[in-house]
Protein backbone atom coordinates (compact mmCIF):
# COMPACT_ATOMS: atom_id res chain seq x y z
CA UNK A 1 0.00 0.00 0.00
CA UNK A 2 1.70 3.68 -0.96
CA UNK A 3 0.90 6.48 1.69
CA UNK A 4 1.80 9.18 -0.73
CA UNK A 5 1.09 8.24 -3.91
CA UNK A 6 3.03 11.32 -5.39
CA UNK A 7 5.85 11.47 -3.14
CA UNK A 8 6.82 7.96 -4.02
CA UNK A 9 6.07 8.30 -7.95
CA UNK A 10 8.33 11.46 -7.62
CA UNK A 11 10.82 9.34 -6.15
CA UNK A 12 10.30 6.46 -9.09
CA UNK A 13 10.52 9.39 -12.00
CA UNK A 14 13.74 10.65 -10.12
CA UNK A 15 14.79 7.40 -10.18
CA UNK A 16 13.88 6.14 -13.84
CA UNK A 17 15.75 9.37 -15.28
CA UNK A 18 19.15 8.44 -12.90
CA UNK A 19 19.15 4.69 -14.88
CA UNK A 20 18.78 6.57 -18.40
CA UNK A 21 21.08 9.21 -17.48
CA UNK A 22 23.40 5.78 -16.58
CA UNK A 23 22.65 3.72 -19.33
CA UNK A 24 23.39 6.72 -21.60
CA UNK A 25 26.65 7.11 -19.64
CA UNK A 26 27.77 3.58 -20.21
CA UNK A 27 27.26 3.91 -24.18
CA UNK A 28 30.07 4.63 -26.12
CA UNK A 29 28.91 7.94 -27.22
CA UNK A 30 31.80 9.91 -26.05
CA UNK A 31 34.38 9.86 -28.95
CA UNK A 32 33.66 5.63 -29.36
CA UNK A 33 34.12 5.84 -25.35
CA UNK A 34 32.09 5.25 -22.55
CA UNK A 35 31.62 8.59 -20.04
CA UNK A 36 33.95 6.82 -17.22
CA UNK A 37 36.78 5.57 -20.33
CA UNK A 38 36.67 9.13 -21.34
CA UNK A 39 36.84 11.08 -18.24
CA UNK A 40 39.35 8.61 -17.27
CA UNK A 41 41.23 9.49 -19.67
CA UNK A 42 40.82 12.93 -19.59
CA UNK A 43 42.45 12.56 -16.14
CA UNK A 44 45.18 10.75 -17.14
CA UNK A 45 45.63 13.57 -19.56
CA UNK A 46 45.48 16.38 -17.09
CA UNK A 47 47.92 14.45 -14.59
CA UNK A 48 50.30 13.81 -17.22
CA UNK A 49 50.63 17.46 -18.35
CA UNK A 50 51.41 18.67 -14.70
CA UNK A 51 53.78 15.91 -14.09
CA UNK A 52 56.67 17.22 -16.48
CA UNK A 53 59.83 16.79 -14.47
CA UNK A 54 62.48 16.51 -16.69
CA UNK A 55 63.70 19.38 -16.94
CA UNK A 56 64.07 19.85 -13.31
CA UNK A 57 65.48 16.70 -13.06
CA UNK A 58 67.84 17.78 -16.02
CA UNK A 59 69.65 20.42 -13.83
CA UNK A 60 69.61 18.40 -10.76
CA UNK A 61 72.06 15.78 -12.68
CA UNK A 62 73.90 18.69 -14.50
CA UNK A 63 76.32 19.05 -11.22
CA UNK A 64 77.51 15.55 -11.94
CA UNK A 65 79.14 15.99 -15.40
CA UNK A 66 82.27 15.30 -15.40
CA UNK A 67 81.85 12.84 -12.10
CA UNK A 68 83.18 9.34 -13.44
CA UNK A 69 81.74 6.14 -11.97
CA UNK A 70 82.70 2.45 -11.78
CA UNK A 71 79.98 0.38 -10.97
CA UNK A 72 79.01 -3.33 -11.04
CA UNK A 73 74.83 -4.50 -11.20
CA UNK A 74 73.05 -7.39 -12.54
CA UNK A 75 70.40 -7.35 -14.91
CA UNK A 76 67.32 -10.48 -14.96
CA UNK A 77 69.00 -12.07 -17.87
CA UNK A 78 72.20 -12.27 -20.20
CA UNK A 79 69.55 -10.92 -23.36
CA UNK A 80 68.34 -7.74 -20.65
CA UNK A 81 72.29 -6.88 -19.67
CA UNK A 82 72.90 -7.09 -23.20
CA UNK A 83 70.23 -4.47 -24.35
CA UNK A 84 70.94 -2.20 -21.58
CA UNK A 85 74.58 -2.48 -22.53
CA UNK A 86 73.92 -0.70 -24.95
CA UNK A 87 72.48 2.15 -23.09
CA UNK A 88 75.04 3.10 -21.80
CA UNK A 89 76.73 3.00 -24.54
CA UNK A 90 75.27 5.19 -26.39
CA UNK A 91 76.14 7.53 -23.38
CA UNK A 92 79.53 7.11 -23.77
CA UNK A 93 80.08 4.91 -21.26
CA UNK A 94 82.50 1.83 -21.12
CA UNK A 95 80.31 -1.54 -20.50
CA UNK A 96 81.31 -5.33 -19.82
CA UNK A 97 78.68 -8.05 -20.19
CA UNK A 98 79.15 -11.27 -18.28
CA UNK A 99 76.23 -13.30 -18.74
CA UNK A 100 73.53 -11.31 -16.57
CA UNK A 101 75.95 -8.64 -14.73
CA UNK A 102 77.08 -5.54 -16.33
CA UNK A 103 80.41 -3.73 -15.19
CA UNK A 104 80.04 -0.13 -16.02
CA UNK A 105 82.71 3.08 -16.64
CA UNK A 106 82.06 6.27 -17.37
CA UNK A 107 80.88 9.90 -17.17
CA UNK A 108 77.88 9.69 -14.45
CA UNK A 109 76.16 13.18 -15.96
CA UNK A 110 76.34 12.22 -19.19
CA UNK A 111 75.03 8.48 -19.01
CA UNK A 112 72.08 9.89 -16.99
CA UNK A 113 71.45 12.59 -19.61
CA UNK A 114 71.25 9.90 -22.26
CA UNK A 115 68.33 8.49 -19.92
CA UNK A 116 66.65 11.94 -19.53
CA UNK A 117 66.60 12.00 -23.40
CA UNK A 118 65.05 8.56 -23.79
CA UNK A 119 62.47 9.90 -21.34
CA UNK A 120 61.85 13.12 -22.87
CA UNK A 121 61.11 11.55 -26.31
CA UNK A 122 59.17 8.65 -24.35
CA UNK A 123 57.12 11.57 -22.39
CA UNK A 124 55.99 13.11 -25.77
CA UNK A 125 54.88 9.56 -27.11
CA UNK A 126 58.35 9.55 -29.93
CA UNK A 127 58.72 5.87 -29.15
CA UNK A 128 60.10 5.33 -32.72
CA UNK A 129 62.72 7.68 -32.24
CA UNK A 130 63.79 5.67 -28.66
CA UNK A 131 63.24 1.71 -30.76
CA UNK A 132 65.64 3.61 -33.96
CA UNK A 133 67.83 4.63 -31.64
CA UNK A 134 68.56 1.37 -29.53
CA UNK A 135 66.87 -1.57 -32.73
CA UNK A 136 63.98 -2.12 -30.19
CA UNK A 137 60.85 -1.59 -28.21
CA UNK A 138 60.94 1.84 -27.04
CA UNK A 139 59.01 0.50 -23.81
CA UNK A 140 61.47 -2.17 -23.04
CA UNK A 141 64.38 0.55 -23.46
CA UNK A 142 62.61 2.85 -20.49
CA UNK A 143 62.46 -0.43 -18.75
CA UNK A 144 66.28 -1.69 -19.02
CA UNK A 145 66.72 2.26 -17.96
CA UNK A 146 64.52 1.53 -14.85
CA UNK A 147 65.75 -1.62 -14.09
CA UNK A 148 69.87 -0.50 -14.88
CA UNK A 149 69.17 2.22 -12.46
CA UNK A 150 68.20 0.23 -9.46
CA UNK A 151 70.83 -1.07 -10.18
CA UNK A 152 73.10 1.59 -10.45
CA UNK A 153 71.53 3.16 -7.05
CA UNK A 154 72.49 0.32 -5.22
CA UNK A 155 75.78 0.16 -6.22
CA UNK A 156 76.75 3.74 -5.43
CA UNK A 157 74.81 3.02 -2.24
CA UNK A 158 77.59 0.14 -1.59
CA UNK A 159 80.65 2.41 -2.37
CA UNK A 160 78.52 5.60 0.21
CA UNK A 161 78.50 7.54 -3.16
CA UNK A 162 74.99 8.76 -1.60
CA UNK A 163 75.02 12.25 -3.33
CA UNK A 164 75.36 10.31 -6.99
CA UNK A 165 72.94 7.43 -5.56
CA UNK A 166 70.24 9.71 -4.34
CA UNK A 167 70.33 11.83 -8.47
CA UNK A 168 70.04 8.23 -9.75
CA UNK A 169 67.00 7.36 -7.55
CA UNK A 170 65.68 10.93 -8.98
CA UNK A 171 65.77 10.06 -12.56
CA UNK A 172 64.23 6.78 -12.23
CA UNK A 173 61.43 7.87 -10.29
CA UNK A 174 60.73 11.26 -11.84
CA UNK A 175 61.83 10.97 -15.62
CA UNK A 176 61.69 6.84 -16.40
CA UNK A 177 58.81 6.12 -14.55
CA UNK A 178 56.66 9.05 -15.07
CA UNK A 179 57.21 8.87 -19.16
CA UNK A 180 56.93 4.74 -18.56
CA UNK A 181 53.43 5.10 -16.87
CA UNK A 182 52.21 7.66 -19.34
CA UNK A 183 53.38 6.73 -22.81
CA UNK A 184 50.71 6.90 -24.90
CA UNK A 185 48.92 9.48 -23.35
CA UNK A 186 48.47 13.19 -24.68
CA UNK A 187 49.40 15.17 -21.80
CA UNK A 188 46.97 18.24 -21.36
CA UNK A 189 46.77 21.47 -18.72
CA UNK A 190 43.91 21.55 -16.70
CA UNK A 191 43.21 25.54 -17.52
CA UNK A 192 42.61 23.69 -21.65
CA UNK A 193 40.17 21.10 -20.39
CA UNK A 194 38.50 23.52 -17.22
CA UNK A 195 35.39 23.42 -18.24
CA UNK A 196 34.46 19.92 -18.72
CA UNK A 197 36.59 19.64 -15.55
CA UNK A 198 33.51 21.63 -13.38
CA UNK A 199 30.88 19.93 -15.10
CA UNK A 200 32.40 16.60 -14.44
CA UNK A 201 32.60 17.16 -10.65
CA UNK A 202 29.41 18.95 -10.42
CA UNK A 203 27.30 16.47 -12.48
CA UNK A 204 28.85 14.11 -10.17
CA UNK A 205 28.11 15.47 -7.00
CA UNK A 206 24.39 16.39 -8.46
CA UNK A 207 24.06 12.82 -10.01
CA UNK A 208 24.64 11.13 -6.41
CA UNK A 209 22.42 13.59 -4.87
CA UNK A 210 19.66 12.98 -7.44
CA UNK A 211 19.63 9.12 -6.48
CA UNK A 212 19.52 9.62 -2.92
CA UNK A 213 16.38 11.90 -3.08
CA UNK A 214 14.79 9.31 -5.74
CA UNK A 215 14.96 6.71 -3.23
CA UNK A 216 14.23 8.57 -0.29
CA UNK A 217 11.17 9.80 -1.92
CA UNK A 218 10.42 6.46 -2.72
CA UNK A 219 10.12 4.64 0.24
CA UNK A 220 8.76 7.89 2.19
CA UNK A 221 6.09 7.70 -0.35
CA UNK A 222 5.63 3.70 0.57
CA UNK A 223 4.89 5.19 4.03
CA UNK A 224 8.42 3.97 5.34
CA UNK A 225 10.12 6.57 8.02
CA UNK A 226 13.44 6.83 9.72
CA UNK A 227 13.02 7.24 13.47
CA UNK A 228 15.43 7.85 16.28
Amino acid sequence: MIANKKEFYTGLILVLIFLGVLMVVFSPVFKGQNGLEYLDSLYNSISKGSAYYIPAVTKEVEPFVDKRVDITFAMANPKQAEQTAMLFESGNADVTVAGGQLKVSGDLGKILKNCLADADSMYFNKGEKVAAKYGYDARRVLFNWWTACKGMDKSLTRQKEFNQAKVVSVVAKKAVETSYNYYGIEPQKITERMGIVIFSLAFYVIYTLWYGFGIMFMFEGWGMRLEH
